[in-house]
């Protein structure tokens, strides 16, 4: 443990139970092992009824190789440090060509750390070492709400809450239903192999029960919300459950996502405003759909060898060699949408200043990605919550100096 150089309160911090399988392999007499031990003794009973919605590790398709590499991935730890991952688990490296673009995890998340073991596969189940979803879910609130807002003041930031943590809970929501429909699909693609049901660490009714666990949730947030914003946000989960299926019978899944992602500029202007104003949301919300378009078409590019074996369909594989013409024209065409529904609601000068910065981050994404290189399109993708924010701050100045 010398070679580790971690100080004594570092290492118990980073040694926690997500580790605790693999450490017991070289040291099974340690006192943390053995209070643990105790512990699940004198209450048999009470574990015994909760097992079956405990993940069973043992069983675990890929549970030993997982805890070998996290004891290997120790010796990355510097004294003091808990290095925390919200990439993809692709590879970074700067390569052209695949043949050096395997994906690979960077290392243990948050997740493994903090997070109690029964817990972790439930928290990676919905994403949670992988804010980037939830922000590219968030974004269209908040650009709605923000426009929504009185002109010369600011958001109703309680709102913004609100739709923040419906965000969080409908991402999550949506990874489970597609782990679930997707579990025979997973198994066989690199980066998709070692999720939770996929590996079989956790089973389909364990993802069922978390997933009425979170549609529990969110069914406590919509009800915050007016009628009109109550039957426009349920009627979302249409998408959100029938999206997984589409990658089997389209070329465009990711035009399906985009439907679904940005149904929250439709329903943080009803939030707000008790119904809808098309002459703004409707180009609000087309212009998601096409930002939707650039962004998952290069995510997209990243699985489409695994794709092509499997038999499943993206825009990725549609578009080919022309994928930059393609996304260059949706580019714009998100661009124009947002130019449209800033007009019509007579917002200030500053949202086209920061639409014009927008507009150079999206054309940097799309003519600099190298779509051979699986780690370049994840940084990409990464990058659009930058997008997001420009935006969403584009709007908030041009409404406060309205």
């Amino acid at each position: 443990m010398a070679s580790l150089r971690l100080t004594r309160s570092a290492s118990r911090a980073l040694l926690r139970p997500s580790l605790s399988s693999s450490l017991s392999i070289i040291s099974s007499s340690s006192s943390s092992s053995s209070s643990l031990s105790s512990t699940t003794i004198t209450s048999p009973n009470f574990f015994t009824r909760l097992s079956h919605l405990f993940p069973d590790f043992e069983n675990s398709r890929h549970h030993l190789n997982v805890s070998k590499k996290n004891l290997s991935l120790l010796s990355n730890f510097r004294s003091g440090i808990a290095w925390i991952s919200t990439s993809s688990g692709v590879a970074h490296n700067s390569g052209k060509g695949d043949q050096n673009n395997k994906n690979v995890a960077g290392g243990p998340s948050w997740i493994d750390v903090y997070l109690p073991r029964g817990i972790q596969p439930y928290a990676k189940l919905a994403r949670l070492d992988k804010p980037i979803g939830t922000w590219l879910l968030a974004w269209p609130c908040m650009w709605s709400i923000t426009l929504a807002s009185t002109p010369g003041q600011l958001p109703d930031f309680k709102m913004a809450a609100l739709f923040g943590c419906g965000a969080l809970l409908l991402r999550g929501a949506g990874c489970t239903v597609n782990d679930l429909l997707d579990r025979d699909i997973d198994t066989l693609v690199e980066r998709t192999k070692l999720r939770p049901v996929a590996s079989g660490l956790l089973t389909p009714f364990q993802g069922i029960c978390f997933l009425g666990f979170q549609l529990l949730l969110g069914l406590g947030i919509l009800l915050q919300l007016n009628n009109y914003s109550r039957v426009l946000g349920a009627s979302s989960l249409l998408l959100v459950f029938s999206y997984p299926l589409m990658k089997r019978f389209t070329f465009w899944p990711q035009a399906y996502l985009g439907l679904t992602f940005n149904w929250g500029a439709l329903l943080g202007w009803s939030a707000v405003k008790g119904s809808l104003d098309p002459a703004i949301v409707f180009p609000l919300y087309f212009s998601g759909v096409f930002w939707t378009l650039v962004y998952d078409t290069i995510y997209a590019h990243q699985d489409k060898e695994d794709d092509m074996k499997v038999g499943v369909k993206s825009t990725a594989l549609r578009f080919g060699d022309s994928t930059k013409e393609w996304t260059t024209g949706f580019g714009i065409a998100c661009i124009s949408s947002l130019a449209l529904s800033g007009y019509n609601a007579d917002i200030g000068w500053p949202y086209y200043a920061f639409l014009a910065a927008a507009s150079g981050q999206l054309a940097w994404q799309i003519w600099t990605v190298n779509l051979t290189c699986r780690a370049d399109c994840n940084r990409k993708f990464l990058s659009n919550k930058w997008f997001g924010a420009l935006i969403f701050s584009g709007i908030l100045f041009g409404r406060v100096f309205s």
